[in-house]
């Protein structure tokens, strides 16, 4: 019998129910193993540390496993794992849900700045997708493009078509389907009501009909009998009532796992099953030792003795428990802050909530009262410049003092507002006092097992030394006698891009149709806008959130800034006249504009800068050309210092003698040389692909 490599509709029914009890938690850090295995690390205040693993490769799969069976965190961060983090890091697991009755779980993470759901497509070839709060692709594992769906960076993430799902069926149409069928009634099951050969075979089994018959043969009283089967064992996995399993098929002597399910089957009653607490205790254990059954040749391990485990396990508790009553603290103290910032500016407040009150009883709508308060800011009115915004849904407005937020309820007036944070504060001020209590509680635990262990170890019974975590070896990319292709497209690629080693994206043009474009779709507010001294060169921006994310004000490092500016620099015409520098300077958003000034004309892709600029002067110029293996298989170009920590070859350019063309077929015969695997360079980086991230002008390859 074959293992079971994948999630069923019906185990994910199962596994929805039980991954909504985990709500609240919140998410520490993401990672990717290889192109196929996600792994959210998240705290949870009842739980403590919850590991979300989501497989959708040959085996796919999510659920939460023990810490134990997670495996060591890989090396340096694919950008698809940097994009996780950047997006789900603080953000509150909000709901789980399974796409109608398909193989799709959507988990929806909600954080006060942006709103993110992962899609896992559990079937077929597997994939991955982030989606922003309205819908659109973030980025995903694999791209797809086909007439009924895409499945594409800034493409509206498509659904495949949805199968017929049996949680809506009444018995009428559940009948008029069956009667459908043009075969018999276990077929009929299996591939018309979408349950799969097993649980096809499990529904006739439950209902006592006969299996092979005919569909013209059958009637209501086979078909009444399998509905019922179908509603009791729906009904019992939706509402958590499960008893999973784990079951054993014995093989020349030995023991092998060859299933896992939400409840026991009659159809598995042959083989030998152990009984879990939950769904997602029994599939960590079906998945785990999955692996590790798998894995031919492989040393036999020993595991630590169990208090080893217990030890480590209250340790982290311990940890998450003493950084929640730091959140507290730092909580409680922010609500406080807040309720007096509003008796600080009591008149202000006031005013704000009174426009607001006045303008609901007139019958105005909340998005009347918005624009009245955008009127207000135009206008220099204190109080409008303070409003963030309005919250319709919950009837609120927003205020903005002193860098808090604070969300206000215009009907209740200043000091029932300020009386409400209070309260807040109170409430999480407790929430800290029954963590401190849980902590003293773990800490007797922990004591406990440690005393165990020292008697353990007084019987002669050293404990093994726990091996320290490392980090996997690294591939030997260049020696790979062949290596796979995975490509992923990027809104960007049709730009000049690199990203700066901190992990910023920076674009820049090709053109001045390309230049205008940047600023007008693809600039924001908190982003930077560069450009050389020198004329001719790229509108070079360095962007601080994606295109479909809200701009955030967040702090840029030197680095990335000077990064940002030699690719200014280097891709200008500073380069194409062979001078080893040059000055760039650098401005915020507000600053650029497309309106000339009195008396003088803008050329097509040319900017007013207005106000202070930033400069970087004597900027070296500088380009490296490498070529990525994983995540994704690619050229990429920029800053030798942002690229030579990504790709894994580079070669170093300056101003040089060759033509852009002909340099670009000198570093294709160059990386041809660093690889085993010719083909591999012929399919990624052709002479045309390097050349599109080469400067303008004549280049040679610099000499070590």
């Amino acid at each position: 019998m074959d293992e079971k490599r994948e999630l069923t509709s019906v185990d994910l029914v199962a596994l929805t129910a039980e991954l909504n009890g985990y709500a609240g938690a919140v998410v520490d850090k993401a990672y990717l193993y290889g192109d196929d295995l996600v792994r959210l690390k998240m705290r949870d205040f009842d739980e403590g540390r919850v590991e979300l693993l989501v497989e959708v490769g040959e085996t796919k799969r999510a659920n939460v496993a023990r810490p134990e069976h997670v495996p060591n965190a890989p090396g340096r961060p694919p950008n698809f794992a940097k994009m996780l983090r950047n997006r789900l890091s603080g953000a509150n697991l909000h709901e789980v849900r399974q796409h109608g009755f398909d193989r799709i779980l959507e988990f929806e993470f909600r954080r006060e700045d942006q709103d993110t759901t992962i899609i896992a497509e559990l079937f077929g070839d597997g994939n991955i997708a982030v989606l922003d709060q309205n819908g659109e692709v973030v980025d995903s594992l694999d791209t797809v493009r086909l007439k009924s769906r895409t499945v594409a960076p800034g493409s509206q993430y498509g659904f495949p078509q949805s199968r017929l799902d049996p949680l809506d069926l009444d018995y009428e149409r559940f009948a008029e389907r069956m009667r459908q069928s043009d075969t018999d009634l276990v077929r009929t099951v299996a591939t018309q009501l979408n349950f799969g050969g097993l649980y096809g075979e499990e529904l006739c089994t439950r209902a006592g009909v006969e299996k092979t018959k005919d569909i013209e043969e059958a009637g209501d009283e086979e078909f009444e009998a399998i509905y019922d089967a179908m509603e009791r064992l729906l009904d019992d996995v939706k509402a958590g009532r499960t008893d999973p399993r784990v079951y054993y098929a014995e093989e020349d002597d030995a023991e092998r796992r060859v299933d896992v399910t939400p409840l026991p089957l009659e159809e598995r009653a042959d083989l030998r099953s152990e009984a879990f607490d939950s769904f997602n205790d029994a599939l960590d254990d079906y998945f785990t030792n999955l692996e590790t059954e798998a894995d031919e040749g492989g040393e036999e391990t020993t595991s630590k003795p169990a208090f080893e485990e217990e030890i480590a396990k209250r340790e982290r508790i311990i940890e998450q428990q003493e950084g929640a009553i730091e959140n507290f603290e730092e909580q409680a103290e922010t609500e406080r802050e807040k309720a007096e910032l509003l008796y600080e500016r009591y008149d202000l407040v006031d005013e704000v909530l009174s426009t607001v009150r006045q303008a609901r009883r007139a019958g105005y709508g909340w998005d009347d009262v918005e624009a009245r308060f955008e009127e207000g800011k135009e206008q220099g009115i204190e109080a409008a410049e303070h409003v963030a915004g309005v919250d319709p849904e919950n009837g609120l407005v927003r205020l903005r003092i002193d860098g808090h937020t604070i969300s206000l309820d215009p009907e209740a007036g200043v000091e029932k507002n300020a009386d409400g944070l209070y309260t807040e504060a109170k409430r999480i001020q407790e929430k800290k006092e029954g963590a401190l209590s849980a902590i003293a509680d773990t800490r007797e635990e922990l004591e406990q097992w440690q005393r165990r262990r020292e008697e353990w170890s007084e019987e002669e019974h050293e404990p093994e030394d726990e091996e320290e975590e490392e980090e996997p070896e690294d591939i030997d990319w260049l020696s790979r006698a062949s290596i796979p292709v995975r490509k992923q497209e990027q809104w960007y690629d049709r730009f000049r891009w690199f990203r700066t080693s901190d992990g910023f994206l920076v674009i820049g043009g090709r053109s001045a149709e390309q230049n205008e474009e940047i600023v007008e779709k693809y600039m924001d507010g908190y982003d930077r806008f560069f450009h050389a001294q020198a004329h001719g060169g790229p509108v070079t921006v360095l962007k601080t959130s994606a295109p479909s994310e809200p701009s955030q004000d967040i702090e840029v490092p030197e680095s990335s800034l000077e990064e940002a500016a030699q690719f200014a620099v280097t891709y200008s015409s500073v380069w194409k006249a062979g001078r080893g520098a040059g000055d760039a300077y650098m401005v915020m958003p507000e600053q650029v504009s497309k309106t000339a000034e009195s008396g003088e004309y803008l050329s097509k892709g040319g900017f007013t800068i207005r106000g202070d600029r930033t400069y970087f002067e004597n900027t070296p110029v500088g380009c490296s050309v490498g070529i990525t293996c994983e995540p994704s298989t690619r050229v990429v170009g920029g800053p030798p210092s942002a690229i030579e920590g990504e790709a894994e070859t580079t070669v170093s350019l300056e101003p040089g003698k060759f033509a852009q063309g002909d340099a670009a077929k000198r570093v294709y015969r160059e990386f041809r040389e660093r690889f085993t695997d010719e083909s591999f360079v012929r399919k990624v980086a052709s002479p045309d692909e390097i050349q599109k991230f080469m400067p303008p002008g004549g280049s040679r390859i610099a000499e070590e």
